[in-house]
């Protein structure tokens, strides 16, 4: 029987339910919620609200923005030209933070992966096609993670672009296999889109 009050009880479970928080990680953000004054639990609330609310996939390239098309898509200072290609929103924001990427991107949404059921229809690859027949798109560049999903991923796309006739290239593996885009440091990313080959 737990010694907290209900509704603490579902407080803390609410905390357990985001993803890599455990029990008593949970039930230090919960009693931190509760020192809060009420003006800043409002804004928290609003917060959370306004996001599910707000934001929207981006209709060009799938990243999640409060406008579409996104603010890098819309950018007329970007390289409309390549086509960085990532499993994940946050990826984009790793690839961000190097401040070397002056490209746009896209969004796939996951990997493709048979034992999980996930085929090339479950996954942003059909419009990541309509995109590179519609535009002038110079280079793909392939930056899903280094993993089995990723590798058969990246394989896949690259021979369906290769009917382009356009250059496609994976990011070098800077990045450890196993590893994800988003909990990649700056530099290890930056060496990666450096050393990036055609394939």
């Amino acid at each position: 029987m737990s010694s907290y009050s209900p509704s603490i009880e579902r407080l803390v479970e609410s905390f357990e339910k985001l993803p890599s928080i455990g029990h008593k990680t949970a039930i230090r953000l919960a009693f931190h919620m509760l020192d809060m004054s009420e003006e800043e639990i409002e804004e928290f609330i609003k917060s959370i609200t306004d996001a599910k609310h707000n934001l929207k996939y981006c209709s060009t390239c799938f990243n999640i923005s409060d406008t579409d098309p996104c603010p890098i898509c819309s950018n007329p200072k970007r390289d409309q030209s390549t086509i960085c290609v990532v499993e994940d929103v946050r990826d984009i924001m790793a690839m961000e933070r190097t401040h070397e990427y002056n490209g746009v991107y896209h969004v796939l949404h996951g990997t493709i992966s048979p034992m999980n059921g996930i085929g090339p229809d479950e996954i942003k690859i059909k419009e990541l096609l309509n995109r590179i027949r519609d535009n002038e798109i110079k280079e793909v560049i392939i930056a899903t993670n280094p993993r089995v999903e990723g590798e058969a991923t990246s394989i896949y796309i690259s021979k369906l672009i290769k009917a382009f006739n356009i250059k496609v290239t994976r990011i070098a593996h800077g990045i450890p296999v196993g590893g994800d885009l988003e909990y990649t440091d700056e530099i290890t990313l930056m060496k990666a889109m450096e050393g990036r080959r055609e394939i």
